[in-house]
Parts: C-alpha cells; sequence; structure tokens
C-alpha cells in the first residue's frame, strides 16, 4: 500500500517556481495530524539530504541551501504537505522525496518525484 505520494515534479527554467504536493490517502487523518513530514532530495552522483521539516506542531526548518527559497507548508484536512520552490536553481536538480514520520511509529517515503532546473 502506497502510505506517501509524492507529484509536482517537471522541467523548470533557472528563476521559475514549481510546486511540489506530498499525499498520505490511506492515513487516518489523526495519524497524519501527529505526524511530521518533510522533503528530501538526491542528486545524481550524491547522497540524500534533507531540504524542508514541519513538526506536528508546526515548527518549520530549511536547509541554508533552500531557505528563503521554498516553503513548507501542512494540509491536516487534506492530508497533504507541499513544498513551493521559488527561484530555482540549476543546484536544485534532483528527485525530491516526501517522508512521513508518525509518532511513536514508522517512517515512511514516497518514490519521489523529479525537479530539473535548465535552460
Amino acid at each position: 500500500q502506497v502510505q506517501v505520494a509524492e507529484s509536482g515534479g517537471g522541467l523548470v527554467q533557472p528563476g521559475g517556481s514549481l510546486r511540489l504536493s506530498c499525499k498520505s490517502p490511506r492515513t487516518i487523518t489523526s495519524v497524519f495530524s501527529t505526524s511530521d513530514m518533510a522533503w528530501y532530495r538526491q542528486a545524481p552522483g550524491k547522497e540524500r539530504e534533507p531540504v524542508a521539516a514541519i513538526t506536528s506542531g508546526g515548527i518549520i526548518n530549511y536547509s541554508d541551501s533552500v531557505k528563503g527559497r521554498f516553503t513548507i507548508s501542512k494540509d491536516n484536512t487534506r492530508k497533504m504537505v507541499y513544498l513551493q520552490m521559488d527561484n530555482l536553481k540549476p543546484e536544485d536538480t534532483a528527485v525530491y522525496y516526501c517522508s512521513r514520520k508518525e509518532r511513536n511509529g514508522p517512517m515512511y517515503w514516497g518514490q519521489g518525484t523529479r525537479v530539473t532546473v535548465s535552460s
């Protein structure tokens, strides 16, 4: 069963924007609302790295490389997490993964969505 699924990737020019979405359709709303969510990315030939995270209490953190350009948000009613990416740079090119960590439970990963920033 798919626990987490990303969408919204694509090809965009430098300076452009994309909005990634992450859904958890099979998760009970109460479980989703108490889950910590995060976006990671993995560029070709590199390790997977954290990009942005939002806790169940609404605490948000960003990596230094995306701070001021990316915005993470969470909609508990729709069981969705978003990553708004603005002023994209070629170095943002990567496969972006969504993760969901349940309170006192496992962490789930999506299959990833590819983002390519190129002119």
